[in-house]
């Protein structure tokens, strides 16, 4: 069914690597934008992104044809804006870290690859293609692109409410008073829960936690991004160490700092003579988990004009949802890579 905004306003709530994509996409194609976020960009689950930027094996998850092109898209942005600072280093898998490994790329030295290991493991898997975004600078050019198109940005502006007109979205309420627009998408990640109707009985929306642990190190102590299941570490070119952990219920700095001792402990055991590690910080967000897992990518079912982009994997998807929306959003023409992410999923059979 068209969805054709021109000549209206587009308000993206949600100042995420998500939605500051939107916002560059739809502003690349001449729409008139207002992007509104409760803090400061990329101040959400955004922050505590690890940045791993892969292509996954094929899998019957009906999310697959988006996951597949998602890092081809960020080559096509990061060719496409300066300095985006995309490191494409390649990843080095092993211990069923990926339950599904490409025989193709399996290597018998990973030491080669990753020299100061103190246990390479004798069969691994090197992605050559695979790279890492640090998604708060990203986002944070995405938003200074859209602005320089036309875009409008409002920070430490939440957004309470929409509001609609005529039987169709027709703008929101905020803390700063009522924005209008043609059309509204919500990429706030969790706080976008909040603010629109159910899609469904079966769509149960959660919180999962994501940790980052950020630590201070000499450079060259890990060339690429590295996976197992005992850790996975990646390193920019300054020297910091980015690390995420599983969530075990930190809440206060306490827990925060025996965090970043267990990943030092980790890094020490497994590198040989890592120098002197240093915590930085540990960064924990909160990202939307549907109940089957997939995301809520395409127009409410019931609310005219509202599009959802709520996703846990908003970093890995985010060059790809923000093009294919703001396509859709202008043209009126459903991209076949979302099919499988609609949100009136739950509202059938």
């Amino acid at each position: 069914m068209p969805r054709s905004s021109a000549g209206g306003t587009h308000i993206v709530v949600g100042a995420g690597i998500v939605g500051a994509s939107i916002a560059y996409h739809l502003s690349a194609l001449g729409e008139r934008v207002i992007l509104i976020d409760s803090a400061q960009p990329g101040a959400g689950a955004t922050g505590s992104s690890f940045g791993w930027v892969g292509r996954p094996p094929v899998d019957p998850r009906p999310s697959d044809p988006l996951r597949q092109i998602a890092q081809t898209e960020y080559h096509r942005l990061d060719a496409e804006l300066p300095h985006l600072d995309i490191q494409w280093t390649g990843s080095l898998t092993w211990d069923g870290f990926d339950p599904n490994p490409n025989p193709r790329y399996a290597i018998r030295d990973a030491h080669a690859r990753e020299p100061r290991l103190a246990y390479p493991p004798t069969t691994a898997y090197f992605s050559p293609d695979d790279g890492a975004i640090n998604p708060g600078h990203v986002t944070n050019r995405l938003i200074t692109a859209a602005c320089e198109l036309g875009a409008e940005l409002r920070t430490n502006t939440p957004v309470t409410g929409l509001f609609l007109g005529d039987g169709r979205v027709a703008g929101v309420y905020t803390s700063q008073g009522e924005v209008r627009g043609h059309s509204v998408v919500l990429a706030a990640g969790a706080g976008a829960v909040p603010l629109f109707p159910p899609v469904g009985p079966d769509a149960v929306i959660h919180s999962s936690p994501a940790v980052l642990v950020r630590l201070r190190a000499e450079r060259g102590l890990v060339r690429g991004i590295v996976g197992t299941n005992e850790f996975e570490v990646r390193q920019l070119p300054d020297g910091t160490l980015w690390c995420p952990r599983d969530y075990s219920g930190e809440k206060t700095q306490a827990d925060r700092d025996a965090t970043a001792r267990a990943t030092i402990a980790d890094l020490e055991a497994n590198f040989t003579d890592p120098g002197r590690l240093e915590p930085i910080s540990v960064e924990i967000g909160w990202r939307p988990m549907t109940s089957d897992g997939e995301p809520l990518i395409g127009p409410h079912p019931e609310v005219p004009g509202l599009t959802l982009a709520v996703m846990h994997q908003g970093v890995t998807l985010g060059a790809a949802v923000g093009r294919l929306l703001a396509e859709e959003l202008v043209a009126g023409v459903d991209a076949s890579e979302l099919a499988g992410c609609r949100p009136a999923r739950f509202t059938l059979g």
